[in-house]
């Protein structure tokens, strides 16, 4: 049996050899919450073994953050930190490859007004418009993981003494990313494989629109014509390999901006801005989101949904099995890097120019002439169950199975 320093060596490589993919001579951009620091000093090490000229780590403080939507002046809040994004952009013009890290508690910011919340999240986003703009073209590599923080652990692991939650989130994870195998990498590379063989079925299907239906769901989502189905795996500017998360058991492509209609309703909850926002349904006419409702988190709810003009809008449909590794761990994770991965998903905000023929390389008004949507958030909600069916609707108005009772129909 591995031991944890061994399972946790063997997700570092992950994260730094699958995920990342750091190559020679690269510059390895770490950013983290302080809490996370020694799994930090470990992809460090790993990232200069990979042959990074350099690793720069940005760590980030929960409570600072938090003092600071409480008690800065509200214009500060609005202040866009242009500083900060182009330095960002700048390092993804050449070449750095970024990993973020993944700690944070579900809740952190509860009870700090959402109006706050959503004046620095519209700040954040404006300044960071560019560096998004070449991340969801695949300008450079990036990807994301998850380390257990007592707060999230707890959340959880609830009833359990911290270090021990701590303990169990970090079992689950091992479990769900595969370091707990013999041979992490080459169960990626497996895992990969068969994701894409399911996103070149979807591809020569080449379905006009999805109707997914399910308790509290019937929504009908139109897809581009020249869209892409993808998975996690993907190629940056310079032809390199790298998987954006890691976990990751989706495919996923970007719906019609105006195509979207009907109601859907989220089965599990969504964590956005340090809030929960949980049991909500969504009602889109034209591709736009003109009615929406939650049980809880209805503040925060609104200000997603009016970030922007993009924000009324969806970017992605994911397609996730039920019987999939994650989600039959039954442990809900709070954290969408998790959840996402155990349920099919939509996103509110902008899509992936990577999710269109010719997307990359496209301007951004090009995107929206095809149909793509544009957005300073993009932000993703769990929306599938063990009842969820979805049939794809071909050209000629045919419908086709593609999941029944939660899992894959082919």
């Amino acid at each position: 049996m591995l031991t944890f320093e061994q399972k946790l060596d063997r997700y570092a490589e992950l994260a730094v050899k699958v995920g990342a993919n750091v190559q020679p001579g690269q510059v390895f951009v770490i950013n983290a919450m302080i809490d996370a620091a020694e799994f930090v000093h470990l992809l460090t090490r790993k990232g200069y073994e990979a042959g990074a000229k350099q690793v720069i780590v940005k760590y980030s403080d929960e409570t600072v953050n938090r003092l600071r939507l409480e008690k800065a002046d509200e214009a500060v809040l609005e202040e866009p930190p242009v500083w900060h994004a182009r330095e960002v952009q700048e390092l993804a013009e050449n070449n750095a490859v970024f990993l973020t890290v993944l700690s944070s508690g579900p809740d952190a910011m509860k009870g700090i007004d959402p109006k706050r919340i959503a004046a620095h999240q519209r700040a954040f986003g404006q300044a960071m418009s560019t560096y998004r703009r070449y991340l969801q073209a695949d300008k450079m590599s990036w990807t994301g993981v998850a380390c257990p923080s007592p707060a999230w652990a707890t959340k959880v692991f609830p009833g359990l003494p911290a270090e021990d939650s701590v303990a169990r989130l970090w079992d689950a994870i091992f479990a769900a990313v595969r370091a707990d195998q013999e041979d992490p990498v080459q169960a990626w590379e497996q895992h990969i494989a068969r994701l894409d063989s399911k996103a070149s079925v979807l591809n020569g299907k080449k379905y006009r629109a999805l109707h997914f239906i399910s308790p509290g769901t019937d929504l009908t989502v139109e897809l581009p014509e020249g869209h892409i189905w993808a998975q996690a795996g993907s190629v940056n500017e310079k032809g390199t390999p790298f998987v954006a998360n890691i976990p990751t058991e989706e495919v996923y492509t970007a719906p019609l901006r105006t195509g979207v209609n009907g109601t859907v309703t989220s089965t599990k909850p969504l964590s956005y801005g340090g809030n929960i926002i949980d049991r909500f349904t969504l009602t889109f006419q034209n591709g736009r989101i003109v009615q929406y409702h939650a049980e809880e988190g209805q503040e925060s709810l609104e200000r997603l949904i009016h970030m922007d003009e993009g924000s009324h809008y969806l970017g992605e449909v994911a397609l996730v099995p039920y019987h999939s590794p994650i989600s039959e761990s039954g442990i809900l994770y709070y954290t969408t890097l998790y959840d996402e991965n155990a349920s099919c998903h939509l996103a509110i905000g902008s899509s992936y120019a990577s999710n269109l023929e010719g997307g990359k390389t496209m301007s951004p008004e090009e995107l929206a002439a095809r149909g793509m949507n544009s957005s300073m958030t993009h932000v993703d909600f769990m929306m599938g169950s063990p009842e969820t069916s979805i049939y794809g609707i071909t050209a000629n108005g045919d419908r086709e199975p593609v999941f029944l009772n939660g899992d894959w129909a082919f």
